[in-house]
């Protein structure tokens, strides 16, 4: 079984501005350990983000957390059975990726997805690139992935039928849209459909709402460009904005999103549209951009919005 989002690797030949990035703007600790290769840190778990030096700008890989070591043998198995082919990495890898052990493969989109076993915990204490009451990870994991994929129908039925993963909802217009949870996370990956593969954003949570706030305004001092202005999702209910990263492909930084009971959710398709305000697609062109807008601008005349704060107990829970 799947239990978390565990780190996401980057190639890229920008790492000194990701280093800029990651630290002033979102917040981790830059790790130095020499080589070709950043690491950088969000809680007590010793790499959630890397950047290699390879001239690509785009995702490396994505590293999901199992929950027992004989979970990687039984997905190899199952994976192969399924016509993937499936490789175990070395000690070196391992080494590389701060974890006991690990498998990789190649997904029907050909993004490399790692299925690893024990990440490496550290007892130094995690020191933020700037001053925030830190990330909403343990259990929930790093955050989300989303990503751009040509046939969605054949990403749902791989990641539902063959590696487990829960369908929370999905939505059909404007854009087809599909969100998938591995854990109380209201999702933990999802996917765009697009007429090409690609890496859309990941996802990080704050535990303090204005940790967010202060990100955004940092942001528009010269440190990045803004892709979508704050506004708050209508699924997750997270309050977010998205940065340009270095890379091209956008960063979230939320806060507030819905903790669910995988026991007892139902999927259900959104109606709404992406977001209840805010979230101007700064970089489409304004035609594109209109779409989304009217969504919005029905949305508030029909007076519909996100929960009260006493109907989300889940943000009064502090997660280690």
């Amino acid at each position: 079984m799947i239990k978390a989002l565990s780190y996401i690797g980057i190639k890229s030949t920008l790492r000194d501005e990701w280093a800029a990035f990651a630290t002033k703007i979102l917040g981790m600790q830059l790790i130095d350990k020499g080589g070709d290769t950043s690491i950088f840190r969000m809680d007590n778990q010793a790499q959630r983000l890397f950047v290699s030096e390879e001239k690509d700008e785009s995702i490396a890989c994505i590293g999901w957390e199992v929950e027992t070591k004989a979970s990687l043998g039984a997905f190899g198995s199952h994976l192969e059975a399924n016509g993937i082919e499936v490789f175990h990495g070395s000690q070196s890898l391992a080494s590389q990726r701060q974890v006991v052990d690990l498998l990789w493969f190649i997904d029907p989109a050909g993004f490399r997805v790692e299925l690893v076993w024990k990440p490496e915990e550290t007892l130094e204490q995690f020191v933020p690139g700037r001053p925030i009451e830190g990330f909403k990870t343990g259990p929930l994991g790093m955050g989300h992935a989303v990503l751009y994929v040509a046939n969605i129908d054949q990403m749902v039925i791989f990641y539902r039928d063959v590696l487990g993963f829960q369908l929370s909802d999905f939505g059909k217009n404007p854009i087809p849209l599909y969100f998938f949870h591995v854990n109380d996370r209201h999702h933990s990956l999802a996917f765009v459909g697009s007429k090409t593969s690609g890496f859309h954003h990941f996802m990080i949570e704050y535990q303090h709402l204005d940790d967010v706030g202060q990100g955004y305004d940092l942001a528009q001092t010269g440190l990045a460009d803004i892709a979508y202005t704050i506004g708050r999702h209508t699924n997750d209910h997270m309050i977010s904005y998205y940065a340009h990263s270095p890379s091209g492909f956008f960063v979230e930084s939320g806060w507030g999103g819905r903790i669910i009971d995988p026991k007892t959710w139902v999927p259900h398709e959104i109606m709404l549209g992406p977001s209840f305000w805010g979230h101007e697609r700064l970089y489409l062109p304004e035609n594109e951009r209109s779409t989304f807008r009217d969504k919005r601008l029905k949305i508030a005349k029909d007076g519909q919005r996100a929960p009260l704060l006493a109907d989300r107990p889940w943000l009064f829970q502090k997660r280690d």
